[in-house]
């Protein structure tokens, strides 16, 4: 299964490359790697004898979704066949990811090498933002023109969306290491992984992403009190945050917040986006059951709109209202399942007696989703490719049974599986 956990990542880090893999061919490449690694693990499975199935316990949930949308689009209940239909082979890659997944990390080694992955991800995306935010010449990669403008930070076109992916990594560092499960003599190193990801979300100023990192905090502070942790570690992640900041200013956030205050014109105002959620909340009210098709908003909206400004609305800015607005109420429980089976297998870890590694890592997981569904009342990172793979597979992690067995030998203590993060 090595090859499969390497290939998700590889698709992870191609598509927050891809500038978050929105355009066309970005999602095609995508799509086309999952049904690749598809045919792998088909292979691998039937040269093994046909291994035991694992049922990632959101995967009922999510399939139900995709269910939906080809209902609708078999049916003809959407307003664009079109357009569902390539949000529909979008939902069968994440469903055949999620799949995979649920295959591929099994162990508490499967699962840490992830964790890793991800600080690591963070890391390097969040110095390339910063750089390429105190050198910016207005091109993305210092050599791609925005054709249609943005404001961006990173391999990213809005910074709004950076944000969203800093507060899906942060948490794969800064969970272990406030509660403790961070080996000392690696204290610097993983400080470190947190520590440039908060300062680029910072700088990015979006301001959604930072009332989200405060959610995830206010999180890892309640998961640490129901623990109830030792104060070290405690004060090591206070330390992160302090430092995050005096790295911030270092920088020069002056200069940051000046910056993209004279960009704010490219950006929704507050009027335009409570007008949309109103328009959005119409056209559910006039579609209840099934809504008007997967991905059909922006050919729908100009019909409901109340507050005309020139520009095309292709997202509502509020993911649950569009969701909403796309699939009904069908659509809507799908969604309430598959948070309740999260939200449920997450509050289940945090009861568990003792603080081992693998319940650390399914809250890190818990937190990462927590902090972009709280964004997604006022954006719309669930509709970026990226963003949304990343944010399922956090999921997949926050509800995974991380078995403290290591494929090479027998079952391991549960006290020797809390030495720390890597070995």
């Amino acid at each position: 299964m090595k090859a499969i956990r390497i290939g998700i990542c590889a698709l992870v880090v191609f598509a927050v490359a891809a500038h978050g893999a929105v355009e066309a061919w970005a999602s095609a490449v995508i799509e086309t790697g999952a049904a690749a690694l598809l045919v792998v693990w088909a292979v691998s499975a039937f040269w093994r004898k046909g291994p035991l199935l694992r049922v990632p316990p959101l995967l009922p949930a999510l399939a139900a979704f995709v269910g939906v949308a080809a209902l609708q689009l078999a049916v003809r209940l959407t307003a664009s066949p079109f357009d569902t239909r390539i949000e529909l082979l979008r939902l069968s890659a994440w469903l055949i990811l999620v799949f995979l997944a649920g295959q591929a990390y099994q162990t508490l080694e499967d699962w840490r090498g992830f964790i890793w992955f991800l600080m690591v991800l963070g890391f390097v995306v969040s110095v390339f933002g910063i750089l390429q935010h105190l050198t910016f010449n207005g091109k993305l990669y210092w050599l791609r023109e925005m054709r249609y403008g943005g404001i961006p930070f990173g391999p990213y076109v809005n910074r709004n969306h950076f944000a969203g992916f800093a507060e899906l990594v942060i948490p794969a560092g800064l969970v272990p290491l406030v509660l403790g499960k961070v080996r000392r003599d690696r204290w610097m190193l993983v400080a470190l992984f947190c520590l440039l990801p908060i300062g680029a979300l910072f700088m990015s100023a979006s301001r959604g992403g930072i009332v989200s990192l405060l959610v995830e905090l206010a999180l890892i502070g309640v998961m640490a009190w129901v623990r109830r942790g030792k104060r070290a570690p405690l004060l090591a992640g206070g330390l992160v945050l302090l430092l995050a900041g005096g790295f911030v200013a270092w920088l020069g956030v002056g200069r940051a917040l000046e910056r993209f205050s004279s960009l704010e014109a490219l950006e929704v105002t507050h009027n335009k986006r409570v007008s949309m959620a109103k328009d959005t909340w119409h056209i559910f009210l006039d579609h209840p059951l099934l809504g008007t098709g997967l991905g059909t908003l922006q050919t729908v909206f100009p019909k409901y709109e109340t507050l005309y400004d020139g520009k095309i609305v292709n997202h509502a800015h509020n993911d649950y209202l569009e969701v909403l607005a796309d699939t009904g109420i069908a659509g809507g429980l799908c969604c309430t399942w598959f948070l309740i089976v999260l939200v449920k297998r997450a509050v289940h870890d945090m009861r568990q007696p003792g603080n081992t590694l693998g319940a650390v890592m399914n809250m890190a997981g818990l937190v990462a989703c927590g902090g972009i569904l709280a964004h997604s009342f006022v954006d719309f990172n669930l509709h970026i490719p990226s963003n949304a793979l990343l944010f399922l597979l956090s999921a997949t992690l926050a509800t995974a049974s991380v078995a403290s067995r290591n494929r090479r030998g027998p079952a391991v203590h549960p006290k020797v599986a809390t030495v720390g993060i890597p070995d």
